[in-house]
């Protein structure tokens, strides 16, 4: 493989980190204040997934989050902070990047509907299955330093 500037690999710890920055800046933006004491986020997602046209993500979101907002609302916001230091760190990279693919699996289809919303988690899920496959967290990673997953 011929690449310019960094090797190949380096290219793709530079797509690993770029994906766990973008998980930090998931992360900074939200209002935490909002989610854990007002329960904002998952009464916005309660009502994204009460219109939904597909009856399993009504009722999944019903049976799984609704009776524990809090818990899921504390689950949501502090797993986007480990995927995100985990991926720029490289530390525990390929279940960072499996855990990422899922969850940007399951915000595409619970916001079907939003376009943006789909274009972000559907490149985000790409970049993950793509770091996944590769090994990225070959260079540039914790991961790497102590041998693990090598």
């Amino acid at each position: 493989m011929q690449t310019i500037w960094l090797s190949g690999a380096e290219w793709l710890a530079v797509l690993r980190i770029g994906l766990g920055l973008w998980w930090l800046e998931s992360w900074r933006h939200k209002d935490r204040r909002g989610w854990f004491e007002r329960g904002t986020g998952i009464a916005w997602a309660a009502d994204v997934a009460g219109k939904h046209r597909w009856g399993v993500v009504r009722t999944g979101f019903r049976r799984i989050v609704e009776p524990r907002p809090k818990l899921i609302a504390y689950v949501v916001v502090y797993a986007e902070l480990a995927l995100g230091l985990g991926l720029v760190t490289g530390f525990l990279t390929p279940i960072a990047l499996l855990a990422g693919l899922l969850l940007n699996l399951l915000y595409l289809v619970l916001m079907i509907h939003d376009w943006a919303e789909q274009g972000q988690n559907a490149m985000m899920a790409l970049i993950s299955l793509v770091a996944l496959f590769a090994m990225a967290w070959q260079t540039w990673s914790l991961d790497a330093a102590f041998g693990l997953f090598l």
